[in-house]
This record gives C-alpha cells, structure tokens and sequence, in this order.
C-alpha cells in the first residue's frame, strides 16, 4: 500500500465545560502534523471538535481530503466519540488506515481493541511525533509493524503490544505546522475573545499523583525546550499569527528554576507582549516569591495551582507531596503579585457528605483564590487510585469522565445529591467572590466581570449563577451591583449552541 495523506482529526466531543472560557486547540497535533510533513506526508489538521462540527460535517471533510490515514486523540472522556470517528472513517473507505492515540488509548489499548479491531487499525502508546511516521514509514515499505515500537494492533485474534518508544529528548529539533490552525477560531473569552494558542515549552512531571494519567503517561519524567526555542516560538504566533494569549499545556512549566527564570527574562528583554496562562505546583510558588513580580512582568496573567483537597489525609492519598498550609500561602503570593490565582478541589470521594463538602466551600473562601472549581473525581481506570474507588463507580460511559458528571457514588449521598452540591459549591464561593470584588485591583476587577459574563450567560453553571446573583444581591456593595448590572445586560449568547453534557 502507498500512505501520503493524513487526516489528524478531533473528535466531536463536547461536556459543556471547557467551551465557556474560549476555544482550545489540539497542540499534540501541531507538533504531529509538522513532523508528519517533515516525513513527506500531507496532512489535514482537522479540530471538528472546535469547529462544533456535525458527523455529516466530518464525513464531508473526510471525503474531501480522500486520506489514506485517519488519526485521532482518545482522552477518556472523548473515547467514545473518537471510536465513532474511526467507524465512520472505515464506513467512507474501508481501505483507510485508522489510529488512535493519547492518554487513554495508551493504557486501556487491549479494551478498545478487543472490542473495537474492525474499525481500529494501530494504537500509539505514547508520544505521537516519531511513532506515526516510523508506523507509516512501515507499511510504505511493506514491513512488520510488530517491529515498531509504541504501538498495539490486533492480529490472529489477540492483541500486538510492541516494545515502549523511547521519549523524544530533543524537543526543540521538532517542527510545528501552526500554519494549518484554522485561527479566527481560537479564542478567549475572558480577554474580549482575544486569539489564543496552547504551547507546550516541556513535557512531562515528576509527581506522583494518585488520580492523575500524567504521571503515569511520562513515567514521572520531565524534558524540556531551551528558553530560546520556546520564546522564539512566541514571538512566531504574536508576529504571524496574531496572537495575543498564549495557554501553555505543561504540567510543570517552572519545574527547573534557572531555566523558568531565563524564560522569563527573555520575554521582558524581548517585549513579547504576550499574556501567559499557566499550570504550576504550589510548591514551585514558594519557591519563587522572590521572583513573582519578574512572573508579572513577564506577561504571566494566570496561574492555576492544584489544591486539590482540604484536608491532609486527603492530600496524603492523593499523593500530592504538600501540606494543606502550603497552599493558601501559595495563592496568597500570586495574589499579591496581582496575578489571576485559580484552583480546584477534588471532591466526590467515597467518604463525602454535603457537611464535607460545605467545609470544603469554606475552606475555598479562605484560601481566596480569583477562582475556584469543585470537580468530580473521575477514576481514570489506568490511576493508582482507581482500585481504592472501584467499588463506588457508578457508571463505566467514559462520556460522564469529565469532571462535571458525577461517577463515584459517596456511601452516604446519590449521585443526584453529589451533582446537586457540586453546582451549589460553585454557586456559593463565586457569590462570596463578587460580594467582594470591590477589594481586588481594578483589572483584576474587570477580568473578574468577565468570569461573571462567562457563568451566567455562556457555562453549564448559568443557572444556578443566576439564582444565586439574585438572591445574594442584596449583601453587595453598590458600585458592585452595578458593574454586574451591566455584565448581565450585555449577555449575547455563544457562538455555537452549548451541547449538553451527554
């Protein structure tokens, strides 16, 4: 067989969460995509998923672009919908090489397989970069797939796993195709819908969380791209492509302090201009409160700690390697820097209660970061936690992995119940959060209107945002009331419609 076109294609996945702040595009198949055209292949860079296409959409682009090769991203959440896509794409032509890849094709590979082999031709296990190509290099060539490594396929009835691909260590030899982004598309928001990118500067952590698929996916090993590389690549989206906010996907960006700090430089040195979004431990915090303001300078706007749980026990069997005070601390430095602080707090555990999950709200008002998420743990099956919370699954739809849904069932509370306390969890700490937006910095205040924008008129938790903002009015101050007044007057809907949490 001869392979030359490639379709790397999203699937069609929608939770109604995520959509509210803006629009997130697939990086890993930036990074694909580009080494794919290094190889000779074309490629179709296709995120149906952002373009809130339709199946007979995606069946019209497939047809279109007549590919001989249809990959796709299988996250747990998306997997159903992605097999979807690899049926459908055998449906269009039968001759059509499917593949999957990412966190949960690499690890549950041997149950979609066993159920799925007909429409599902190669699993990549691990980075997608040098596997795909060495994979279609392969079948051009007429060789052994079995001879490549980080695949699983299925053969003579079971299952082919091939020896674990080696990282890539080289991150920066590898190239980008940012010229396939479909841009107007992207994204934020929260920043007047400024045009957004998703970066990645390193891969991989060095942590042991128990619930979490990163630490897994990277075998707690961290790379990274050298400062010059990754500020060259921001200045290439701010001068090219016009973009203004840069998300990166890092688990731990400022994992290496010399490192993060010439990062920093270069972009104060350089006027990059962009705005940074970013994912960090509180841990690495402390250890920059000296350096925080060079953070701000920098263009870091937002940064996002894990919290995770209140109370010790809780952190300990999650594996977080902090202490509960560590954490306000942390967020108290990032807003004393006037930095945006977000976190989240993991909740539904098999021992929760509303009184629990209440302490938990008060805790979140203490800790007072600018947002606040109370998620639903989901149990990934391939995590270390995951045989301590088997007994309380409630369900095995993949769709309902996804934060939001409820899937452990507390011994003490329905999954209704826990639902319910969720959406009141956000209800409460948002509404002490407006109650007291006179107190934040004055463009602190102004993104925080447009965080309110977002809950009342674009989230899943509109609803309950609006019953609250009416009842607890009252307890706030007057240029408050009237800031949100004319949030709420402005609402203008979405640009596409928001699809309920399946």
């Amino acid at each position: 067989m001869t392979i030359k076109r490639i379709a790397l294609i999203t699937p069609p996945y929608h939770s109604g969460v995520v959509e509210s702040a803006g629009t997130w595009l697939n990086v890993g198949f930036v990074y694909i995509a580009g080494s794919l055209r290094a190889a000779g292949y074309e490629v179709d860079y296709y995120d149906a998923m952002s373009l809130w296409h339709k199946w007979p959409d995606i069946e019209a682009r497939i047809r279109s672009f007549n590919p001989d090769v249809v990959a796709t991203t299988s996250f747990t959440a998306s997997v159903a919908h992605a097999l979807e896509l690899t049926a459908l794409a055998k449906k269009i032509n039968p001759n059509i090489v499917t593949v999957h890849g990412n966190v949960h094709a690499t690890f549950c590979f041997e149950e979609m397989l066993e159920a799925e082999h007909d429409t599902v031709d190669f699993i990549v296990r691990g980075e997608g970069e040098v596997t795909l190509v060495s994979l279609l290099d392969c079948l051009n060539s007429g060789g052994d797939p079995a001879e490549v490594p980080g695949l699983a396929f299925y053969r003579d009835g079971t299952v082919v796993v091939t020896p674990k691909a080696p990282y890539i260590h080289d991150l920066d030899a590898l190239p980008m195709a940012w010229d396939l982004v479909e841009w107007p598309i992207y994204t934020y928001r929260a920043k007047n819908n400024a045009r957004l990118a998703i970066v990645s500067s390193s891969r991989g952590c060095k942590e042991k969380c128990s619930f979490c698929s990163q630490q897994l996916f990277w075998s707690q090993s961290w790379r990274a791209r050298s400062p010059e590389n990754f500020v060259a690549e921001l200045e290439l989206l701010k001068e090219s492509y016009g973009v203004e906010v840069v998300m990166l996907s890092d688990e731990i960006p400022t994992f290496d302090r010399d490192r993060w700090v010439r990062i920093l430089d270069l972009l104060i040195e350089r006027e990059v201009g962009v705005k940074l979004l970013l994912e960090t431990r509180v841990d690495d915090i402390l250890r920059d409160a000296d350096i925080m303001h060079r953070y701000r300078e920098a263009g870091v706007e937002h940064i996002y700690v894990g919290v995770e749980a209140g109370d010790q026990a809780t952190l300990d069997l999650f594996n977080k390697n902090t202490k509960v005070e560590q954490s306000k601390a942390a967020i108290d430095i990032i807003n004393n820097a006037d930095i945006v602080s977000e976190t989240s707090f993991v909740l539904g555990m098999p021992d929760d209660t509303p009184e629990s999950i209440a302490a938990i709200i008060e805790l979140a008002k203490h800790y007072n970061p600018d947002m606040g998420f109370f998620l639903a743990i989901a149990p990934w099956p391939y995590s270390e936690l995951y045989p301590e919370l088997e007994p309380y699954v409630a369900t095995k739809d993949y769709r309902k992995y996804n934060l939001v849904e409820p899937v452990i069932k507390p011994k003490n509370m329905t999954l209704v119940e826990l639902e319910r306390e969720l959406g009141k969890a956000s209800q409460k700490f948002f509404m002490h959060k407006f109650q007291h937006l006179h107190e934040l910095s004055p463009w602190k205040q102004e993104f925080m209107l447009s965080v309110l924008d977002i809950l009342i008129n674009h989230s899943y938790l509109a609803g309950q945002m609006k019953m609250a903002m009416k009842a607890g009015g009252a307890e706030m101050p007057e240029e408050v009331k009237q800031l949100i007044k004319n949030v709420k007057s402005h609402g203008k809907g979405m640009p596409h419609p928001m699809a309920p949490i399946p």
